[in-house]
Order: structure tokens, then sequence, then C-alpha cells
């Protein structure tokens, strides 16, 4: 019985050792959450959820506010990027793990979709579907901060700050790079190439670290000025206080995920063509068996349609010149007739008194 009694403590000191272990709250793929920029309306918080195609209760519903979004973007970005309300809106929902960051967005003309993603790698947010918009065109600076607590509601654990903060770095870093290129997808490529040494960095100076940043930039055909070069080295000391290799771990995945995603979109695009290219030349076929002889015979009628409209205008044009050779000839005569009448009356004179004879 003593050794039942043991066996029992046993099994359930070990159940208890065991539930330690195990991370205090697990994320549950499915867990929904929508968050509101705090300024919207009751018409703009709905137009929002028919974006995001939910009906507005569907889902648990978090506000952000403007001071929340300063917290990670004031001093690293212009107050009229920030701006003075908060707008954007979020809504994540979290995937099977693995299966990678998809972002869309709606009225968002800053930041763009791969900008997000990368950003989110480096919060420490992974696996999970997220739809950013406003209710009118908007930066999206600030709809990073809604994502923080939106995934943070969801795991009831906060993420770093250090990495918020970089995230929030780099999302900015990122846009300003764009804009400086013309070029989005070489910006994000750039950004994410330099986080993919960050491993090296720590041990660099800041001339070592910004010949690589350049190196990294020259091999995309851009050449980078130094204010954009100073706020990138900002942004790699940022990053150089995360867990670098989890951090470049979940780049590379990031990395393969959008040079599939590329991929994809060639090959899409090439197999729409050759269809079309298909199909068109079944058009042809058909058109030189089929349509040659109707195309003739339209063209024959066609031709003799202008045929007689040319000989109908050139009669019109007959009779317009007859009628006006007639018109000309009774104006004249009614000319020589006024001028005899005028003779007349010359010869005769217009005594204005003389009484009319048939009085």
């Amino acid at each position: 019985m003593r050794r039942f009694q043991k066996l029992i403590s046993l099994v359930l000191a070990l159940c208890m050792m065991t539930a330690l272990a195990v991370p205090a709250l697990a994320i549950d793929a499915g867990e929904e959450r929508v968050v509101i920029g705090a300024n919207l309306t009751e018409d703009q918080i709905l137009t929002v959820y028919a974006q995001f195609g939910l009906l507005r209760g569907s889902v648990t519903e978090l506000t952000v506010t403007n001071a929340e979004e300063r917290a990670y973007l004031e001093g690293i970005v212009s107050d009229s990027v920030i701006g003075t309300q908060s707008i954007s809106c979020v809504y994540i929902k979290i995937l099977e793990e693995d299966a990678g960051l998809t972002v869309t967005t709606t009225n968002i003309n800053w930041c763009t979709e791969d900008m997000y993603r990368s950003a989110m790698t480096t919060a420490g947010i992974y696996d999970a579907e997220v739809m950013v918009g406003a209710p009118y065109a908007v930066s999206g600076t600030a709809a990073l901060t809604g994502i923080y607590k939106a995934y943070e509601d969801i795991t009831g654990e906060e993420l770093e700050e250090e990495a918020k903060s970089a995230a929030a770095d780099e999302l900015v870093v990122t846009a300003e790079l764009a804009d400086e290129l013309e070029d989005e997808e070489a910006a994000v490529a750039i950004v994410n190439d330099v986080k993919m040494i960050v491993d090296e960095t720590e041990d660099m100076t800041d001339e070592e670290l910004q010949e690589e940043i350049e190196t990294i930039a020259d091999d995309y055909g851009y050449t980078l000025d130094q204010d954009l070069l100073d706020k990138i080295i900002e942004l790699v000391r940022s990053l150089e206080q995360l867990d670098v290799s989890q951090l470049q771990e979940k780049v590379q995945a990031l990395q393969e995920t959008l040079a599939t995603a590329e991929e994809y979109a060639q090959e899409a695009l090439t197999f729409g063509q050759k269809i079309i290219q298909f199909f068109q030349k079944i058009i042809d076929a058909f058109t030189s068996i089929f349509g040659g002889g109707d195309d003739e015979e339209e063209t024959e009628t066609e031709t003799e349609a202008v045929t007689e409209t040319e000989a109908e205008a050139e009669t019109e044009a007959g009779a317009e010149s007859d009628t006006t050779t007639e018109a000309e000839a009774e104006t004249e005569s009614v000319t020589e007739t006024e001028t005899q009448d005028t003779v007349t009356e010359d010869t005769t004179g217009t005594d204005e008194t003389a009484i009319d004879p048939a009085a």
C-alpha cells in the first residue's frame, strides 16, 4: 500500500514538472483580433470591417490610440507621417506553425505588404494572417502598433520592447529607402540582406558597417545617400540587441517565401501569356479558313457603297451648281430691272407734292 502511495506521489510530481515545462499559454491557430483606430467614426469603422470581410461583433475588438502609436514611432518618423489621430486598423488571425506570414493592405499608401512582413518578423511575430486597412488613404506606419497589441492580447504575453522598437524603426527606414530608390522590392531586399549579416556586425566599426551596406546596395544597382546609410547603421545596432540567430532564421524563411511567391507570380504570368497566345492562334486559324470570303464581300460591299455615295454627292453638287447659276441669273435680271426703273425715275423726277392723277 505504501509503495502504491509513493508511486502515486511520484506520478503527480512528474505531471507537475511536465506542466511547468510547457509554456504558460500556447498560441492556438484560429485565434483572431481586430484593432480599430481610436479616432474613427462609426461609419468608418463599418467601412473597415467591410474591407476585412467581417461583421462587427464576430471578432474580439481592441482599440489603439495615437499616444500608443507614438510610443514606437516618435523620434524615428516625422510628425506629419504619424499624424495626431489613430486611423489605421488591423485584423490578425493566428495560423498553424510554419504557415508563415500573409499580409494584405487597403488604403495604405506608404508601407507595403512585404515591409509589414519583414518588420513583423523582427518583432517576433510569425505564422499569422494580417490585414491592414483604413477608411481613406494613410501612410500605415501606425498599424504596426495595432499588430503588436492584437498579438499580445492573443498570446497573453508581451513582445520584447527592443524587438518592437527595432521593427518600427525598420518599417520606417525601409519605407524611406523605397521612396529614395523608387523601388519597393529592392528596399525590402536590401534591408533583409543587411539583417542577414547582423551576426558579424557587432565587431565592425560604423565605417566598416557602412562599407558592407554600400556593397549590398551596389549588388542591387543602387548607391545610397549618407542620411539613409546612417539610418540603416542605427537600425543594425538595434538589431544586434535581439536574438540574432532566431532573427536570421526567420529572415531566411521570409526571403525564401518572397522568392517563391515571385517565382509563382512569374510562372502564372508566363502561363497566362501562353494561354492567350494559344487561343489567339485558334482565332487566327478560324478567321483565315472561314472569315476570308466574308471579309472580301464586306470590303466589296463597302467599296460599292462608297462609290454610290460619291456619285450621289456629285449629283447633289451638280444640282446645287445649277441652282446657283439660276439664282445668279435671276439676280442679274432683277438688277437690270431695278437699274432701268432708276433711270426712268431720274428722267421724270420725283416731286413729292405732285397730285396722283387717279385721285
